[in-house]
């Protein structure tokens, strides 16, 4: 027999759950809570989501898909690689208040479960290491095409934007301000040159 159909929109329903989980961390998220934030009932919830935690990992996929969503879009629009390099960043800068103040995702994600749950922290060091052969690739595309003058080792290069993107999403708390925060990023970005 089929479940009753589903009267809510998941992408809405994932993001709620997003913007709770990245506010106050996956242990600290009770279900109620997250139905309360999604705005569906316990029945909708466990017909969608196995629980919390399949929640949690489809927001996390859901997440990185949308992140990275810009650098890929510039990437398959042919945009110079080290452009779509920095308007990736750039774009970091220019979040709303309300994003700096809560750090990177990924980032927060890997600190809070690093000794609770290996298979979820890794699930988000996976994610993050996505990010990072995106910008290896398009390095060794702008060392290939003579954009990139740099013959630094392009994984290298891309550990360090890794390491870069971290420390922003730190700083960014502190600096909320693009004004503050854009000289930082393009000081940091004189590596891609």
């Amino acid at each position: 027999m089929a479940g009753r159909p589903q009267i809510f929109s998941e992408d809405e329903v994932l993001e709620k759950a997003t913007q709770l989980f990245w506010c106050k961390g996956y242990e600290a998220t009770s279900t109620d809570e997250l139905l309360s934030a999604m705005n569906i009932g316990k029945s909708s919830f466990y017909n969608t989501f196995k629980g919390k935690r399949e929640l949690f990992e489809r927001v996390i996929e859901n997440f990185v898909n949308q992140s990275v969503a810009a650098l890929q879009k510039d990437i398959e629009a042919g945009v110079d690689p080290i452009r779509s390099i920095r308007n990736f960043f750039g774009k970091l800068a220019t979040s709303p208040q309300s994003t700096h103040q809560k750090g990177c995702f990924m980032g927060n994600t890997i600190v809070e479960l690093s000794n609770i749950d290996k298979p979820l922290e890794n699930m988000a060091i996976r994610r993050l290491k996505k990010m990072e052969q995106l910008f290896h690739d398009q390095i060794k595309k702008g060392q290939q095409t003579g954009q990139l003058k740099t013959r630094e080792d392009p994984a290298v290069i891309a550990r360090y934007l890794i390491t870069m993107w971290n420390g922003l999403n730190i700083t960014r708390r502190m600096y909320p301000d693009p004004d503050c925060l854009l000289p930082l990023i393009e000081m940091q970005l004189s590596i891609l040159k």
